[in-house]
């Protein structure tokens, strides 16, 4: 009895310490205070402040943009990786596995590091400054595809193997052997490694920080993100009051998300029962 008190006292203070500071930011997302603390009455009015900030929402476009476009290309480099060291030698399958768990458990600020002396280094080669979009891109993109591949790999390691070559006996090439009997049966680990790489991308500072150019919404200008775009605010004073409003936006959307990706796994899951019943 007293551990399971225990266990859901020490349940509850972990939750408290991960939403309290999120739930602050949301209350008072609903006044028009400069600093969190300070009260001066409840409003509504940061909200339509925070569509009018071109500021906000040109970081705000740059990083959704680069997000879905980082987290589309290396969910489709990391689940065709996948599948292919699935697919290889043990020796080779080995070495991969190997290879993609490193970026999984390295410090950020190394691949950010690294990836930022190979750009000066090829960019000495051209001579020319390569910094720009691409180079943002491939930044985010090293940072997801370990994560797919580790989310698409047990999914592979789940289906039955002989599903593969009984789809080539029965006539069918390799390419349509892949869509219609691999990518089916490994859908649930590519959706996972795709919001996973959503999520990376959408938080990250460090390799943004690094690899950043000009391009996007920004034009001519460095790419500015929401994660950059506080940085800077944070050393010139306090964050605009605006940004609280777009953190409860945020949040509201995940959690709607969350809880619809878990009702529809839920009706699938019953569905399948029923299926297996009859």
């Amino acid at each position: 009895m007293v551990k399971k008190i225990f266990g859901q006292c020490y349940i509850w203070i972990i939750l408290l310490l991960m939403y309290l500071p999120v739930l602050v930011l949301i209350a008072f997302s609903f006044t028009e205070a400069t600093n969190v603390g300070e009260w001066t009455g409840f409003s509504f009015n940061l909200y339509p402040r925070l569509f009018q900030s071109e500021e906000i929402m040109v970081a705000l476009g740059n990083t959704v943009l680069i997000a879905v476009i980082s987290a589309l290309l290396a969910t489709i480099i990391g689940s065709l990786g996948a599948v292919g060291a699935y697919y290889s030698k043990r020796k080779w399958r080995n070495a991969i596995d190997l290879a993609t768990q490193i970026p999984v458990v390295n410090a950020e600020i190394v691949v950010a590091f690294s990836l930022t002396v190979m750009f000066v280094f090829i960019g000495n080669i051209v001579n020319a400054y390569i910094f720009s979009f691409w180079t943002l891109l491939i930044g985010h993109m090293c940072l997801s595809i370990p994560f797919v591949y580790i989310s698409v790999k047990p999914k592979l390691q789940q289906m039955d193997p002989s599903l593969y070559e009984a789809a080539l006996d029965l006539g069918a090439s390799p390419s349509q052997a892949l869509g219609k009997v691999i990518v089916p049966e490994i859908m649930p680990g590519v959706f996972s490694g795709f919001m996973l790489s959503i999520t990376l991308s959408l938080d990250d500072f460090i390799v943004t920080a690094f690899t950043r150019g000009s391009g996007l919404l920004s034009g001519d200008k460095k790419i500015e993100t929401l994660s950059t775009l506080v940085q800077a605010k944070i050393k010139k004073g306090p964050i605009p009051p605006e940004m609280r409003a777009l953190t409860t936006i945020l949040f509201i959307l995940v959690v709607v998300a969350v809880v619809g990706v878990t009702f529809y796994r839920n009706h699938q899951s019953k569905k399948e029962k029923v299926r297996r019943a009859f």
